[in-house]
């Protein structure tokens, strides 16, 4: 059983979560990680899930509240979608988020995302957004956003918590080390505004293209390596009111 598994993993790799206050005072920036039909809407696609998700849905529901209030606030968002040519494959999972498909646009929840001037959108073809920010003359879209915006703070939400949301995190804290993100001085991953996939043992036994993938020790996991990483992992986000005119 799954229940007792997870319960033997957080005593083993206990995750210490904190509130984290984002201050008027520092720039922030809020990074939405591939919150698309194909992984988000029910079926949607090969990825998407099935039925509906409650990971899935509160994950949605607080990147959408929060990207309300950076909109409203006129901070900077860089949002990614994942968004594959026919052509090139990403193993070890089927054909999915197919460019120009539905699948590979924002959810109905955020497609207001769309029409804002803050809002950086890079579609990208492979796992991790740093490296499929990254341009054909040796220019990174990603790097240029943080440093254009001299943002200190960087909170990053989506899915998946132990996939392509990892996978931006350690590049991101990578470079940052190596000093190409100045000022930026801290990540935040905010566990409730991530989520992954759920894909049980025992139908991944008869499926070519997955690996058991069990949803609530995988989203653990995913948050464990990246506050390995360095980041700071929340499980409370508390923003400044937005003045009214």
């Amino acid at each position: 059983m799954v229940s007792p598994t997870i319960d033997i993993l957080k005593t083993e790799l206990p995750l210490e979560q904190e509130d984290v206050e984002l201050s008027e005072d520092a720039v922030n920036g809020l990074v939405l990680v591939d919150i698309i039909n194909g992984f988000c809407t029910v079926g949607s696609g090969p990825l998407a899930p099935t039925e509906p998700n409650n990971q899935i849905s509160g994950m949605i529901e607080e990147a959408a509240r929060l990207a309300r209030v950076f909109c409203d606030k006129k901070w900077p968002v860089f949002a990614f979608l994942d968004s594959h040519h026919p052509d090139r494959p990403e193993h070890p999972y089927p054909p999915h988020c197919i460019s120009g498909s539905e699948e590979s646009n924002l959810v109905p929840a955020l497609r207001w995302l769309e029409n804002e001037s803050n809002v950086k959108i890079r579609r990208k073809d492979c796992y991790d957004g740093f490296i499929g920010s990254m341009e054909n003359d040796g220019s990174n879209v990603f790097i240029d956003w943080v440093k254009s915006n001299s943002i200190q703070s960087m909170l990053v939400v989506g899915v998946c918590t132990d996939i392509c949301v990892l996978d931006l995190v350690c590049s991101t804290l990578s470079a940052k080390t190596r000093g190409f993100l100045a000022p930026l001085e801290q990540v935040v991953v905010y566990s409730n505004g991530c989520a992954t996939f759920d894909f049980p043992a025992e139908i991944a036994r008869n499926n070519k293209h997955g690996l058991a993938h069990p949803q609530e020790l995988m989203h653990h996991v995913g948050l464990y390596m990246a506050k390995e990483r360095g980041a700071k992992i929340a499980n409370n986000v508390s923003l400044p009111a937005t003045k009214k005119p």
